[in-house]
């Protein structure tokens, strides 16, 4: 083994008694983030000043038995498409999820939630706007009921949140769902100048940024715990919400929440 191979691992990995900070450290994560897996634990440690490697975390988490398992159920797909009712727009995002400002590309979607035993008449959906940048949810709703006034009142709060400034014209990515080939919506992206971009049919992957934060959204926010009513499945989606994004950090982000990294880089930018 190099030497200098031997000094980083002395100098940041934790061994023998110091294992119990760690562990305890672990453990104090677990319990406000339940859905904490490794490598987001090991994020929040070395937010601590906790230097340890992500292989020690999880051999940690193994033997303490707190690996997460939020994320191995199933989610139930929702699909909103009945054919061509309105204008359906080109692919203009074509996979590129990638971006390096904030509001030039956004993504949004409907998904199906449910309720107590989680039968017909306890169904609702959520709907939100992604920024592509750095996952921050500019506006989110749920409802009974998937119109099309449900989608552009989202949008119309998100649109109130872009800068007016901005050198670059935004573009919004959906799937062919009839909400977002109404006039209604388009009217709207016309109005304010955004581009209108729609995945091809029966390509859901085209939009997989969403149903990435759908899968994380339902795992988190309400099915590890109980959801007897509609109002508690708001008041959980909403709380988890707000956590996701001034709280929830991101590996991909350098363990910053969403909040934190667009003014993280946009400070560093000015």
């Amino acid at each position: 083994m190099a030497k200098s191979t031997y000094e980083y691992i002395i100098s940041h990995e934790p061994n023998g008694s110091s294992d119990q900070s760690v562990k305890h450290a672990i453990q104090t994560i677990k319990k406000d983030h339940p859905a904490y897996g490794y490598r987001r634990v090991t994020g929040e440690l070395h937010r601590m000043n906790i230097l340890v490697n992500h292989k020690k975390v999880l051999v940690l988490m193994r033997e303490m038995q707190l690996l997460s398992t939020a994320f191995n159920k199933r989610t139930r797909k929702y699909n909103s498409y009945k054919g061509n009712v309105g204008t359906v727009a080109k692919n203009l995002i074509n996979r590129r999820f990638f971006t390096d400002r904030p509001y030039q590309k956004l993504a949004t979607d409907v998904t199906e939630v449910r309720w107590g035993a989680k039968t017909i008449d306890e169904r609702a959906y959520f709907t939100c706007i992604y920024d592509l940048f750095s996952g921050e949810i500019l506006s989110h709703q749920v409802s009974k009921h998937p119109t099309v006034e449900f989608t552009t009142t989202v949008l119309n709060r998100a649109v109130k949140k872009i800068p007016k400034d901005l050198e670059y014209r935004t573009t919004i990515h959906s799937d062919q769902g009839f909400q977002y080939q109404h006039q209604n919506w388009t009217n709207i992206l016309k109005e304010h100048r955004i581009f209108q971009s729609m995945s091809r049919k029966a390509t859901c992957l085209d939009n997989a940024s969403m149903e990435s934060f759908f899968h994380i959204m339902k795992a988190e926010a309400f099915y590890q715990k109980e959801t007897d009513t509609y109002e508690t499945l708001v008041s959980q989606i909403s709380v988890w919400i707000d956590d996701y994004n001034f709280s929830r950090i991101k590996t991909k982000l350098g363990c910053k929440s969403p909040v934190e990294y667009r003014i993280f880089t946009t400070q560093k930018a000015a």
